[in-house]
């Protein structure tokens, strides 16, 4: 006589808190393209050097899973595997607190290079949580369900992408629209401050 197996109880509490780290993602990387201006304008820089936020943001995540990926190599063993998916986010969540603190002295001390790092250093954390978390999506419940909740961390993640650049524009500007707009430095100052604020919370309750 066979027995019907009892379901696995998605863990919804864990499972918010991945959904917000994937909002973030998408909110912060869709930013950088109302940042870029900014850095244009603020440092007088051609068209070519404010990308470079952008080619700094994302060359982040291919260095980083190369780094995770060729250590886990050398080492012989999957590091993440053996940290962790939750450490794992953890870790990343830490690296982009630094990442965002950074980005303070480096508009303070007016220098675009250091920003550039500190952008490096934010996508950094988001290559080391995205490894993880698709995985840990999968183990916060039954695994026959697990498509769903990447589905829903997704459809977040797209509306991070969306809400993003209006409210950085917003803050940042006080308008929707970067025209005509004087940007100061206190106001980065405070916008990435509150994101630093944000993922130590996140990772705080993780742990």
């Amino acid at each position: 006589m066979s027995q019907t197996a009892t379901p696995i109880k998605t863990n919804t509490g864990a499972l918010a808190t991945l959904v917000i780290v994937f909002f973030f993602w998408g909110f912060i990387a869709a930013s950088n393209s109302i940042f870029i201006p900014f850095c244009k304008s603020h440092f007088s820089l051609s068209q070519f050097e404010s990308q470079l936020i952008g080619s700094s943001f994302y060359a982040a995540y291919f260095i980083g899973s190369l780094i995770l990926y060729l250590v886990s190599s050398l080492v012989g063993y999957d590091i993440l595997n053996k940290i962790g998916y939750k450490k794992g986010i953890i870790y990343g969540l830490i690296i982009s607190v630094v990442g965002a603190l950074a980005i303070i002295p480096s508009a303070n001390a007016e220098s675009f290079p250091l920003i550039l790092v500190s952008f490096f250093i934010i996508a950094l954390g988001f290559s080391l949580q995205q490894t993880a978390a698709q995985p840990f999506a999968i183990a916060l419940g039954d695994p026959a369900t697990g498509s769903h909740r990447l589905n829903l961390a997704g459809g977040v993640n797209s509306l991070g992408t969306t809400l993003g650049p209006i409210i950085v524009s917003l803050f940042l500007f006080g308008t929707p629209s970067s025209a005509n707009a004087n940007v100061t430095v206190t106001n980065v100052n405070n916008l990435y401050l509150i994101v630093a604020a944000v993922f130590a919370i996140v990772a705080i309750f993780f742990a």
